[in-house]
């Protein structure tokens, strides 16, 4: 590992919030099109696949996870060593973000913030977004439909969590106003789709619905 390689580990966390893709339990939603074992099997491509990203962004990336790290599941996963792992607190979406992007700017300059719902989003978007927090206070990909599919800061507060009705159109719109109430600068990106309902299916990248049976996406 180079210096620069290993600074830029030291500087940025990637703090990726994932859950465990089990049966019946993961992507729910999209079980009228895939069937519930092709909609497990999603998630699991999905959370995969942002691993992955996030891994070859170069920066540390941390999971943090439900069920916990020493949950046997995850060993059936057979994830990257390099991976840091914590366990989500408990409460709802918003504190236990807030929590865990406390704990990492402990150790980190920069935290950004993804989940494992769009596959658009590549390592050079993260890297894009990383380099914004060198002039901005925050950085945000917002998702189409009106979530967000990231969010880094160089420091975090409370706000940017709270009084939002999270999976909502309104996270994101509320989200930017929290910023600007704390007088802060921010990076708004190309928002790019989550896949959480079967509409959504048709903005998975080639071939990903081969290997998922009961398929009926609407291109309509």
């Amino acid at each position: 590992m180079t210096d620069d390689s290993s600074a830029r580990q030291q500087d940025t966390c990637i703090l990726l919030f994932a859950k465990y893709p089990a049966r019946n339990k993961a992507k729910t939603r999209l079980q009228p099109a895939l069937g519930i074992d092709g909609a497990a099997r999603m998630a699991r491509q999905l959370l995969l696949h942002s691993i992955d990203q996030a891994v070859d962004t170069g920066f540390s990336v941390e999971l943090c996870v439900s069920p916990a790290p020493t949950d046997p599941c995850w060993q059936a996963l057979d994830l990257p060593n390099s991976l840091r792992w914590s366990a989500q607190a408990d409460g709802d979406l918003g504190l236990r973000m807030l929590i865990a992007s406390q704990q990492a700017l402990q150790r980190f300059k920069k935290v950004v913030l993804i989940g494992t719902d769009c596959p658009s989003l590549t390592s050079g978007c993260i890297q894009t977004a990383v380099q914004q927090l060198n002039q901005q206070d925050v950085v945000m990909i917002p998702a189409t439909d009106g979530g967000y599919v990231l969010l880094g800061f160089r420091e975090v507060d409370a706000s940017l969590f709270s009084d939002i009705v999270w999976s909502t159109a309104s996270v994101a719109t509320v989200t930017k106003q929290h910023v600007a109430d704390l007088g802060w600068t921010l990076a708004l990106l190309t928002p790019l789709h989550d896949i959480d309902e079967p509409e959504d299916l048709v903005h998975l990248p080639s071939g990903w619905l081969d290997s998922h049976v009961n398929i009926k996406v609407d291109n309509s």
